[in-house]
């Protein structure tokens, strides 16, 4: 039986998004401390746990069909790499930053100066589209740390909460890019594995549309049912039950999460009570 093939990366908080949204997805992967290869209990899977750095490679060779990577990974190493879903967790910057008592008004201020990076190419092409030379030094880890030793004059890394900049004494100047979680797919992918992949993508698609959605349920008198309904900007049409109470019902409906807090006073003002909040698991459209 085919399996379609999974690069994860082995260790790290994007390891752990990626190995919740597969379980949320109903598939249980056996794998143990320290183990670089696993398979999937309920779904024909084979996951590899690899170097974040290391899967672009491991994509564009086709030893593995598909990955959960970071897209600035991909934007650095795999710009040839083909992305078929966003995924929305891991999200972070690929920002430059100086010294805090260093003056910065601008990239121009970083002409001729060495910078300390992980990420050359995502540097270098930016730099050229400012119009600015600097001097790269290429370092693999503890990038934060070269302007302080004296090994360079700024830096560019990933930046998530910015307490790694702090903590070193730095200041975020520019950002270069935002960068997400993302499925990529190797070129080499074949059919068997396509048709896997289609069927992990509608379970992905129903999990990420869930995380973003809310059931509301809520009270209100009959004459301002309507009313009610012109503020709710989710779903088709909202359910609307009558209850035991004579002349009052419950309205029913998904709306998006980051659009709730928007309406609520709304609703209260136009007349709804009681109003509840429940999360979703899936949404399948």
């Amino acid at each position: 039986m085919n399996k379609i093939k999974i690069a994860i990366q082995k260790s790290g908080r994007l390891n752990e998004d990626s190995i919740k949204i597969l379980k949320e997805c109903g598939i249980s992967i056996e794998n143990g401390k320290d183990q670089l290869k696993a398979e999937a209990r309920n779904f024909p899977m084979e996951v590899m746990f690899l170097r974040n750095g290391d899967i672009p490679q491991y994509l564009r060779d086709g030893v593995v069909d598909i990955a959960i990577i970071g897209e600035n990974v991909l934007i650095e190493k795999g710009k040839d790499i083909g992305i078929v879903e966003r995924l929305n967790f891991s999200k972070c910057k690929v920002s430059l930053a100086v010294p805090k008592d260093v003056e910065y008004t601008s990239v121009r201020d970083l002409e001729g100066k060495r910078i300390a990076t992980s990420y050359p190419n995502t540097v270098i092409e930016y730099l050229e589209k400012k119009g600015v030379q600097a001097d790269l030094h290429q370092i693999s880890g503890s990038v934060e740390i070269a302007p302080n030793i004296g090994l360079a004059d700024a830096i560019c890394d990933i930046v998530s909460s910015g307490s790694t900049l702090f903590k070193n004494n730095l200041k975020e100047v520019e950002v270069m890019l935002t960068s997400e979680a993302v499925l990529a797919v190797s070129p080499k992918i074949n059919l068997e594995s396509k048709m896997l992949l289609e069927k992990l993508q509608f379970r992905i698609k129903a999990v990420l549309k869930g995380r973003a959605s809310k059931y509301i349920l809520m009270n209100a008198p009959n004459d301002k049912i309507a009313d009610i309904v012109k503020l709710l900007p989710g779903m088709r049409s909202p359910t609307v039950l009558p209850l035991a109470e004579q002349g009052w019902s419950s309205i029913h409906t998904v709306i998006e999460k980051n659009k709730f807090w928007e309406v609520l006073d709304e609703l209260g003002a136009a007349g709804a009570e009681g109003i509840l909040v429940c999360p979703i698991e899936k949404m399948v459209l």
